[in-house]
């Protein structure tokens, strides 16, 4: 069910009937902020006034008294200036719960009207080098992202963008012939690649025959060498293996790994294409498109006032990531007919997104290029998170001290957890809690890494809401009932008011699970599942359930199990684990 999108229509149709409106006139549907005024609110009906020249309380009147006739609405109130208040049908409003609770594939969310074939470029790490906190928010927030597009039924592409190509390649090369070890690129690839370019990279600075022979070598590798060919594969093949490591323990998957090696063929077309639809001339030996210089509708005021040109290929004839990122996108349209390609990367980025998605419009493209841009994580002295020598943290040594910290937080809270499958539930929970507290912030927003705030089993955190859901399903098991034939034959009917007040949290669920797609923002899910745990811990206090007489006890039933499906539902919409015990 999508109540909130219902009740909106509901408005609109009233507004336009009632009013006799040439077209519609948005609702403004609003939740109101004092459950005392009503469930919802229209908004509409204030602008509508101004721009027709009436009291907007004259025209709600009319408005109001046409929804108050609707299966769905209890009452429509005129208030204050001209909105109508809006109370829900507590009939109707069990009867759709019945419907989604029946639901068992759904769960009540419908999928969107008009699919579409979706790339999201998220993760991205470099090869040879160690992920670290630095590739966590794109990581977590593009598998959210990409969970959340495919459950709303979009054909999703899920890209792993790899940093595979370039000028270190060619240092890397030079680094193993001369220092490196084969039996350490065996044992630990990573660290074996990271020391060897860390002293290739002194010693170029340092001696410039080394340098010369890191350029010599890259340009065999751009030309197809065979020996650099197969040592480039063996990096890629050794850190892909170290990847899917991180990978496997993030519960994270790609559909495709499109590096930039992918593209490294399509560049000298790209380039002489910019030239040919004259977006791109030559200075000083390099090819730039020159913002200010192009009077075309496509390209933003903010570009025109731009000084520094756009550079797509160097004056030694190199290229660039501009470069690369234009083939990708170009790429993305042929080869995927992709409708739109979502773009999950730091908030630093966005002026080099804007002038990449630009060049794709004066390119003619004709997919959606978004930039989902994210903020940093900080730790607890407000920059940046580092660890207490100044290094940047690795990714694989966040998880392995959130698995740590777990473990010691279920032993301490005493949970019923066998130590057999302590490890088990400690990846589960820790690894939850960090992506739990990465995603109920507004993704734009910077934020304090904080481990005991995130490892919590109480207040606005991962474990929490883990728990919240095992002590449902606990509640099945202790009564000995099915959850299977609660959700077959048990109907929703509300009489006490935390009934009510938890129907009306499980009813937004749907409207939820779209804009949170839609948006690109999933806190918006985050602060559902928050609220709809406190709303069950509420109702259970309120309520009994196994000692309620029927046929009280298996409509209360219907709705524990409603709510302990919609949080495993949301909990996996996130990314993360919803255990059956804890």
């Amino acid at each position: 069910m999508r109540i909130e999108h219902h009740l909106a229509r509901l408005a609109e149709q009233a507004i336009r009937e009632t009013l006799e409106l040439p077209e519609t006139a948005p609702a403004m549907l609003r939740r109101t902020s004092d459950a005392r005024h009503g469930d919802y609110q229209v908004n509409g009906l204030l602008p509508l006034g101004k721009r027709l020249g009436r009291p907007p309380r004259e025209l709600a009147g009319p408005v109001a008294v046409r929804l108050a006739q609707a299966p769905a609405i209890w009452s429509a109130e005129v208030a204050g200036p001209g909105f109508v208040n809006l109370r829900v049908d507590p009939r109707w409003l069990g009867e759709r719960l019945t419907d989604d609770l029946r639901d068992t594939t759904r769960d009540g969310v419908p999928p969107v009207e008009r699919p579409e074939t979706v790339v999201i470029d998220f993760s991205s790490p470099n090869i040879a080098k160690q992920m670290h906190v630095g590739h966590l928010r794109s990581t977590i927030l593009g598998d959210a992202i990409q969970r959340q597009l495919r459950f709303l039924g979009h054909r999703v592409i899920a890209d792993n963008h790899l940093g595979d190509w370039g000028t270190q390649f060619g240092l890397l090369i030079v680094g193993m012939r001369r220092w490196g070890s084969q039996e350490a690129l065996e044992r630990a690839p990573i660290e074996e690649l990271e020391r060897v370019y860390r002293l290739a990279s002194e010693r170029a600075r340092e001696d410039e025959e080394v340098a010369e022979a890191a350029r010599a070598e890259l340009a065999k590798l751009q030309e197809g060498d065979e020996e650099n060919v197969r040592l480039w594969k063996a990096f890629v093949e050794a850190s892909r293996r170290e990847l899917d490591r991180v990978y496997e323990r993030l519960d994270v998957h790609f559909d495709e790994w499109l590096g930039e090696s992918a593209y490294h063929d399509m560049l000298p077309g790209v380039v002489d294409r910019l030239r040919r639809e004259g977006l791109a001339r030559e200075d000083q030996g390099a090819l730039c498109i020159f913002w200010n210089e192009l009077e075309r509708p496509e390209v933003p005021e903010k570009l025109r006032k731009q000084k520094e040109p756009f550079i797509v290929r160097k004056r030694d004839g190199a290229f660039l990531y501009s470069t690369t990122d234009i083939a990708t996108v170009l790429y993305r349209q042929e080869h995927f007919a992709a409708d739109t390609s979502v773009y999950v990367v730091d908030v630093r980025q966005a002026l080099h997104f804007e002038q990449v998605f630009t060049v794709a419009r004066l390119l003619g493209v004709p997919m959606r290029l978004v930039h989902v841009g994210f903020g940093t994580v900080l730790g607890a002295d407000g920059k940046p998170l580092r660890t207490r020598d100044g290094g940047t943290v690795r990714l694989a040594e966040l998880l392995d001290e959130a698995e740590r910290r777990a473990a010691e937080r279920i032993r301490s809270e005493g949970l019923d957890i066998e130590e057999a499958e302590l490890g088990r539930m400690a990846r589960a929970v820790g690894i939850g809690a960090v992506k739990y507290a990465d995603l109920r912030q507004h993704r734009l927003s910077d934020y304090r890494f904080d481990w005991d705030k995130m490892i919590s089993f109480k207040g606005n955190a991962g474990p929490y809401l883990q728990y919240a859901h095992a002590r449902i399903r606990s509640i099945f098991r202790k009564g000995d009932v099915d959850p299977g034939a609660v959700a077959s034959e048990a109907e929703i009917v509300l009489e006490h008011d935390a009934e009510l007040e938890l129907a009306r949290v499980l009813a937004r669920f749907g409207d939820v699970c779209h804009e949170a797609a839609e948006h690109f923002e999933p806190h918006r899910l985050c602060e559902h599942l928050y609220g709809l745990a406190r709303a069950f811990s509420g109702f259970y206090e309120a309520c009994p359930i196994l000692r309620a007489e029927e046929p009280t006890r298996s409509r209360r039933l219907a709705l524990a199990a409603l709510t302990a499906r919609q949080l495993a539902r949301g909990l996996d919409l996130l990314g993360i684990a919803a255990p059956e015990r804890m």
